[in-house]
């Protein structure tokens, strides 16, 4: 089946000669990611050369992706804008709320049950209101959508930070905050900051051990998790062209972790091969007849440092299999280093979980190439050492892997086959250990691994490796083997080594799946009624924000100065917390609880000026609140990093914080701070960061006439009578200004509709 193919056709039609048009407006050969943004303009943005990192820009996306944890609120928020129907194509994807535990039937079936409340809203809301739903159990979102949406040359947003999954087939696919989503489904432009442009120009081929994960990997420790921040990564080269086109999803999912806006490569015969294995053979034979729009010029690869502001090389010929972390995606070693780093480092040897799969490495050729590990640990009577799952990324990768015996191969050594959903990968894990502070290994095909991501444990040591890395270490059970050199002893006291992975591309008996798990919305959704019971702890019904008024920003006490990295895990953590994503009270308490207090180095525990006690972050802010006490949060670098979650910005809002301060912003947080009306400041001197005390009483200064130009300054005012003043810079133009002076941009919007 197609979806939306007359979209798809018309799009491709128009394409050619909207190129021309860009080239020539322009006056210089175009990048792919630049064919993708400018002709996906807003008539509110002409076209025109828009400095990159620079000037702000109105786009028309083609689709909106939402998982159901994201879904939730942003349907909420949908629901009061007075629409009969999206703008745009939109799919609600249930994967995130299904806890791995036992396995995947008996993990499901907990999962209908105990959120039966949240998967029938968002079942009803879909079908009044035009959107495609994809069951519990039909995958993870980033897999759905490379199977069944994505396309080369369209852009795409979506309510999860991976979903630049889809730059594998050629698209501009942008993860977001919900409120985004609402604009799009709403018909309104959606505005994005020009990206800047980086160029990976991967030479040679893969070829043994070495895989596409291992390229991100290495991607991650050359540009860091702030690298990418404001850039879209485009892949090219004879390189790129060599991989798979589900290989090209795994690099450009996992761009999120270097802070990019996304990741695309040109269209070419993997994604043609992908295109006509997933039914949609139609929609390549357009592709080739337009392939010379879909890639970039060849001038552009040609002189790449001409045209992209940054140039990386990657030779795929001598391209090590790489482990990153812990802690973090972009702490890179090559495998052949890595034995060496543990020793020296500390970290605990010994793997006591494997896991792969996920939205990052699930495919075919993935999962075949790792069960060929698993066959030959078989044959040489190998058993797993540590703990070993298996995460199918969607329902035709599961029915199909299982149908050839793959599936079959994991379990044969101990491999637990879990759902088709995120489970461990968001923390969503009944981890079965025996001290949950224990310092402890864990290795991953994941994407993220941030200290707390995967099971809330502090101590847990997140390593991410591509996954038949992960499978091979599992018979080792330690950090120090290396597969590609290292030996070891079967049950027979016999020395075996394990040959070089090997796989498919794509399933040689096609794809097959008995039931995808997709509901197509109702042809006449007038009868459908949705009720929110007032008296639900899953799901509350939105009241717009107040907007910040000038008192609000006088007076402030400060709520929490985070120490270090504070991601949207520690501002709003998942794991247990996702079953209240569509309830704003509820998630509300765990605001900043796994942020770092600067004044005592802990964790949800700070000072309320009040009486003088200290107590939880959430518990600090209501207490502010009821007393009508403005707060006010500090940050240090790349605050917000991590996940699309709105949540995080909501919950700050909801709780009474009307600005957050920070050295630097990650992109998509900094933009779900300012669509919630708040003040999302950076320091001008960094170091201003140090002035900042527990006792102080904070002023915004400036905020009087609120505009793009404005010049703000905050005022400390010490308990001990003495002050400091200190620039600060706020970047919102004349529309997110508006959001402000509104109180957010679900209310202009509202306004706007219904002027």
């Amino acid at each position: 089946m197609i979806f939306d193919f007359d979209m798809i056709q018309a799009m491709y039609k128009g394409l050619p000669e909207k190129v021309t048009a860009i080239r020539t407006a322009l006056g210089r050969p175009l990048t792919l990611s630049e064919k993708i943004l400018f002709s996906h303009l807003h008539p509110d943005s002409p076209v025109q050369d828009y400095k990159r990192g620079h000037d702000y820009v109105f786009f028309a996306p083609d689709r909106v992706a939402m998982q159901d944890a994201t879904a939730q609120m942003a349907l909420l928020q949908f629901m009061t804008c007075g629409m009969d129907k999206t703008a745009v194509p939109t799919t609600v994807h249930c994967d995130h709320l299904i806890q791995a535990q036992t396995g995947a039937n008996a993990d499901l079936k907990i999962a209908l049950d105990i959120n039966s409340e949240v998967y029938s809203f968002l079942s009803l809301v879909s079908t009044k209101y035009g959107i495609g739903f994809w069951k519990p159990g039909a995958g993870i979102i980033h897999q759905t959508v490379l199977e069944n949406y994505a396309y080369p040359g369209a852009m795409m947003i979506g309510t999860d930070s991976h979903t630049p999954n889809a730059g594998g087939l050629g698209m501009l696919a942008i993860g977001v905050g919900g409120a985004d989503a609402v604009d799009v489904m709403a018909g309104m432009p959606w505005e994005l900051k020009m990206p800047k442009l980086i160029g990976v120009h991967l030479k040679g081929k893969l070829s043994g051990w070495a895989s596409a994960k291992d390229v991100i990997l290495k991607v991650a420790g050359v540009l860091t998790v702030k690298g990418g921040t404001g850039a879209i990564i485009e892949y090219f080269g004879e390189g790129a062209k060599s991989l798979s086109c589900t290989g090209k999803g795994t690099i450009c999912n996992m761009g999120a972790e270097i802070g990019a806006t996304t990741s695309t490569f040109g269209y070419d015969d993997s994604m043609a091969r992908l295109l006509k294995a997933t039914g949609r053979t139609d929609v390549a034979k357009l592709a080739d007849g337009i392939a010379e729009h879909l890639t970039g010029d060849a001038a552009c690869y040609a002189d790449p440092s001409k045209y992209f502001d940054q140039v990386i090389e990657i030779d795929l010929d001598t391209l090590e299999p790489h482990i990153n972390g812990p802690y973090t995606p972009d702490l890179a070693w090559p495998i052949s280093e890595f034995a060496a780093a543990v020793t020296k480092n500390d970290y605990p040897p010994i793997i006591e979980v494997s896991l792969i799969g996920s939205c990052t490495n699930s495919s075919y050729e993935d999962i075949s190439r790792s069960a060929s590990i698993a066959e030959q640990a078989r044959n040489k009577n190998l058993k797993v050492k540590s703990e070993f799952t298996i995460t199918p990324g969607s329902e035709q990768i599961r029915f199909t892997v299982q149908r050839d015996g793959l599936l079959q191969a994991f379990e044969d050594v101990g491999g637990l086959v879990l759902a088709n959903a995120c489970g461990p990968c968001i923390g969503q894990w009944a981890r079965h250990i025996d001290d949950p502070k224990r310092r402890n290994t864990i290795l991953t095909s994941y994407n993220r691994n941030f200290a707390k991501r995967n099971d809330g444990n502090a101590s847990t040591h997140a390593f991410v490796a591509s996954p038949e890395i992960v499978t091979a270490m599992a018979f080792a059970g330690d950090l120090r083997f290396n597969p590609l050199t290292d030996t070891l002893t079967n049950a027979n006291g016999e020395i075996v080594k394990f040959d070089p992975p090997v796989g498919v591309e794509l399933p040689p008996k096609g794809f097959d799946v008995k039931d995808s798990g997709f509901q197509a919305p109702a042809a006449d959704s007038s009868r459908v009624v949705i009720n929110v019971d007032p008296s639900s702890d899953r799901l509350q019904l939105l009241a717009p924000f107040i907007p910040i008024t000038l008192s609000q920003v006088t007076n402030m006490r400060v709520l929490l100065k985070a120490k270090g990295k504070c991601t949207t895990d520690h501002i709003s953590m998942a794991g247990p917390w996702l079953k209240y994503r569509g309830h704003l009270e509820n998630i509300s308490n765990n605001c900043f609880i796994g942020a770092i207090n600067a004044f005592n180095d802990e964790a949800n525990k700070v000072i309320n000026l009040g009486d003088g006690s200290y107590m939880g972050v959430p518990d600090s802010a209501r207490k502010y609140q009821k007393a009508g006490v403005p707060t006010i949060v500090f940050g240090e670098e790349n605050y917000g990093e991590g996940s699309s979650r709105e949540h995080a910005a909501m919950e700050p809002r909801y709780l009474g914080v009307k600005a957050i301060v920070v050295k630097s912003f990650a992109r998509i947080h900094q933009t779900n701070l300012k669509k919630q009306g708040m003040l999302a400041l950076t320091f001008v001197n960094p170091a201003d960061y140090d002035l900042i005390r527990q006792d102080d009483y904070v002023d915004i200064l400036g905020f009087e006439n609120f505009n793009p130009d404005s010049q703000i300054k905050i005022r400390l005012r010490h308990a001990d009578g003495t002050h400091d003043v200190f620039d600060v810079l706020h970047g919102y133009n004349e529309q997110q200004a508006e959001w402000v002076k509104a109180g957010s941009a679900l209310n202009k919007i509202r306004h706007d509709l219904h002027v």
